[in-house]
C-alpha cells in the first residue's frame, strides 16, 4: 500500500456505506461482498427476521470463528514444518560429522 486512502462505496446487507481505507478498491468491495454474504448467511438460518444489529453481531462471530480456525491451521502447519526442518538439520549435521 502506497499510504493514498480510497474513498468506494459498498453495500452490506441492503446499507450503502463509503469506506475510507488505504486499500484498493477491488480489495475493500470483496471484503463487503464476503460480510454480506455472512449476514444473509446467518439471517438464512434463523427462522424469524431480525435486527440488523443482531445479525451483524452473529455474523462478526461466525466471521472470527473462520478466522481463529484459519489461525490455528496456521499455527499448526508452522509447528509442523518447524519439526520437519529441525530433524533434516539433525540429519544433515550427523552426516557433516561422519
Amino acid at each position: 500500500m502506497d499510504g493514498s486512502e480510497n474513498y468506494v462505496k459498498v453495500t452490506i446487507y441492503g446499507q450503502e456505506y463509503t469506506i475510507k481505507a488505504p486499500a484498493d478498491a477491488t480489495y475493500i468491495k470483496n471484503i463487503a461482498e464476503y460480510v454480506d454474504m455472512k449476514m444473509r448467511e446467518v439471517q438464512d438460518e434463523l427462522s424469524t427476521p431480525q435486527v440488523p444489529t443482531k445479525v451483524a453481531i452473529l455474523a462478526a462471530m461466525n466471521i472470527s470463528d473462520d478466522y481463529f480456525s484459519a489461525k490455528r491451521k496456521t499455527e499448526k502447519i508452522k509447528n509442523d514444518v518447524e519439526g520437519k526442518v529441525s530433524s533434516l538439520i539433525e540429519i544433515v549435521d550427523e552426516a557433516i560429522q561422519k
